[in-house]
């Protein structure tokens, strides 16, 4: 299944600086460790030989997924979003309704995201909750705890 997704230019060319260090470092790297646990002997019983080769299905596996997500990303132009709503790339200023906590995100797609960067995944029920709505509105998120109020006070690109 093939499943677009919506990512920064600054986030596409992070996936593809870390897919060419996958292939140019890391791999050479488990083919070295591969080619010496085979120079050791009998391959039936070497643990080493076992581990390189399960590390190397799993760096496969890896540069797969990742060449996959390149392949399926679209990159977002910045100067044709809206600002007057909710969508993905938007800066939000919301207020905690509840703890009069206030708290600014960006929304991305679920690559970026990144809280120590106040980046939030398109994904999470309170981005989902936000996607739309307008500066001023109140919208309802159900977490765990219960439903959390927030209200949108800027929105930005």
């Amino acid at each position: 299944m093939v499943k677009t997704q919506y990512i920064t230019e600054e986030g596409l060319q992070k996936l593809r600086v870390e897919l060419e260090h996958l292939k140019s470092v890391e791999r050479p790297e488990i083919s070295r460790q591969i080619a010496e646990a085979r120079d050791k002997g009998d391959l039936s019983e070497n643990a080493e030989y076992d581990a390189a080769k399960e590390a190397q299905g799993m760096l496969e596996m890896r540069i797969s997924e990742m060449e996959g997500k390149i392949a399926n990303a679209r990159v977002i132009d910045r100067s044709k979003i809206d600002s007057s709503k909710v969508q993905i790339l938007s800066r939000v200023k919301l207020k905690n309704l509840g703890t009069k906590a206030v708290m600014e995100y960006t929304l991305v797609a679920e690559a970026e995201a990144n809280l120590k960067e106040s980046k939030l995944s398109v994904g999470t029920p309170i981005a989902k909750a936000l996607m739309g709505h307008k500066k001023g509105e109140t919208v309802e998120v159900n977490i765990p705890a219960g439903v959390m109020k927030l209200e949108i006070l800027d929105i930005s690109i």
